[in-house]
C-alpha cells in the first residue's frame, strides 16, 4: 500500500528588481523603523553616558525643553514667524524664477546670455552676502526675504531650466506639424510635459528656502527659530538647539511629503493614475 504525502510548494520569494516601489505600508513602515533605530541609538548613547549630556542630551530632556517652549507659546510664535518668512521669500523666487527658467530652456539665445551668469552668482556663498544684504536693506523682514530668495532662486532658474530641456522632441515635433504657434507649443505642450520635473525641482528647493532662513535669523533677527537657537546658544541650552533643529527637520518632512502627495495627484497622468 502506497502513502501518499502532501507537499507544500513554497514559491520563491521576489527580490526587488532595480526601479521597483514598495508598496505605501512597506514604504512607511520601513521610514518609521529607521526614524525608531535612530531615536533608540541616540537613547542608549546618553543613558550609559558616552556623551557629556551637555553636549549630546538624551531624547527625554530635549523633549522636555521643547514642551517648555510650546506650553510658553514661544515655539508656536517662533515657528509662524518663520513660516511667513519662507512663505514670502520662497513664493518672490518662485514667481520670478519658472518663467525665466521656462524661456532659459526653450530659447537658445535667453540661455546664452542668462545661464552663465545664473551658474557664477549660484557659486557665490550666500553666507557672505549676509553682511551686505543688512547694509542694503537693514534688519527687518526685508533682509530675510532677499536672503531666502538669493538662496533659492538661481538654483530654482537652472532646474528649471533644465526640465524644460527635457521635453521630448518628439512632442515639440507633433506641435510643429498641427501648425501650433511658438507660444501653442510652450503651453499646451513644453509646459505641461515639463511641469512634474518642475514641481520637484520646487521641492527639492523649498528644502535649501529653509536652510537660507535660518542663516539669516542666526545673524540677525529677534524673533524666529534660527533666532532663538541663538539665544540657547548663548546659555549653552544644548537640548534647546537640539528641539529646534529636530522641528525645522519635521517641519520640512511634513512639507516635503505635502508635496510629493500633491504631485501625484496633479501630475497622475504622467505616471498612467489617471
Amino acid at each position: 500500500m502506497s502513502t501518499h504525502s502532501d507537499t507544500v510548494v513554497r514559491r520563491p520569494r521576489r527580490r526587488l528588481r532595480i526601479g521597483d516601489r514598495l508598496s505605501r505600508t512597506a514604504y512607511l513602515g520601513t521610514a518609521i523603523a529607521t526614524f525608531v533605530v535612530l531615536i533608540a541609538v541616540w537613547w542608549l548613547v546618553s543613558a550609559v553616558g558616552l556623551v557629556d549630556p551637555m553636549f549630546l542630551p538624551g531624547p527625554g530632556e530635549v523633549l522636555g525643553a521643547l514642551v517648555g517652549q510650546a506650553a510658553s507659546g514661544e515655539l508656536w510664535a517662533d515657528i509662524g514667524v518663520s513660516a511667513f518668512r519662507i512663505l514670502v521669500g520662497f513664493s518672490l523666487a518662485t514667481v520670478m524664477a519658472v518663467p525665466i527658467g521656462t524661456l532659459m530652456g526653450v530659447n537658445a539665445r535667453i540661455e546664452a546670455a542668462l545661464e552663465p551668469l545664473m551658474d557664477f552668482i549660484r557659486y557665490m556663498p550666500v553666507v557672505a552676502f549676509v553682511p551686505l544684504t543688512i547694509v542694503w536693506v537693514g534688519i527687518d523682514e526685508s533682509q530675510k526675504f532677499l536672503i531666502i530668495w538669493m538662496g533659492t532662486f538661481f538654483q530654482q532658474v537652472l532646474m528649471v531650466a533644465d526640465a524644460v530641456r527635457r521635453t521630448p522632441r518628439t512632442l515639440v515635433s507633433l506641435g510643429e506639424t498641427l501648425g501650433l504657434s511658438w507660444v501653442q507649443q510652450l503651453t499646451r505642450i513644453v509646459v505641461p510635459a515639463a511641469l512634474p520635473r518642475i514641481w520637484d525641482a520646487l521641492r527639492i528647493t523649498l528644502g535649501w528656502a529653509w536652510t537660507w532662513l535660518v542663516v539669516a535669523e542666526l545673524v540677525a533677527a529677534s524673533s524666529g527659530m534660527g533666532f532663538r537657537i541663538t539665544v540657547a546658544q548663548r546659555f549653552f541650552e544644548t537640548d534647546l538647539i537640539i528641539g529646534y533643529v529636530f522641528v525645522l527637520g519635521v517641519l520640512g518632512l511634513i512639507l516635503d511629503q505635502l508635496m510629493r502627495a500633491a504631485g501625484r495627484r496633479m501630475f497622475a497622468y504622467q505616471e498612467g493614475r489617471a
